[in-house]
């Protein structure tokens, strides 16, 4: 007997409710780096200068968008998987092995959400429906 506390038929639904959580927070970054909102442009600016903070902000904005849309989420997520792991490699594994100790865990989470779903797909409530 299996228990389970959300019915298997809503499987699909919470892969999309996931899809579009990941995608806000993911837009979130973006925000915050091109627009200022939430503010931490300036934080980051000092860490990344303003050539690679707007190259991320740009990919974060966009990728985010599409990902909360399902527009294109396979491809997507999965060119989104490889900047966050890169972003891990390049900015926190030089600071350690481990993410609690480097501050990449959110980089490593969404490398392994993004790949997840370019496997899954988006779920029912997506633009790609599929």
């Amino acid at each position: 007997m299996k228990l389970s506390i959300i019915p298997a038929g809503c499987a699909p639904y919470t892969l999309s409710v996931f899809r579009i959580a990941v995608g806000l927070l993911f837009l979130e970054h973006g925000t915050g780096k091109l627009f200022n909102f939430p503010p931490i442009a300036d934080a980051m600016e000092k860490m990344m200068g303003v050539g690679m903070l707007n190259f991320t902000g740009f990919v974060e904005l966009i990728g985010g968008l599409l990902i909360v849309l399902g527009l294109l989420t396979r491809i997507v997520a999965f060119v989104l998987s490889g900047f966050m792991a890169v972003g891990y490699l390049m900015a926190h594994l030089p600071n350690g092995f481990f993410p609690v100790l480097n501050f990449g865990e959110a980089a490593a989470l969404y490398s392994f959400a993004f790949l997840y779903l370019a496997a899954a797909g988006p779920g029912p409530w997506s633009v790609d429906r599929g």
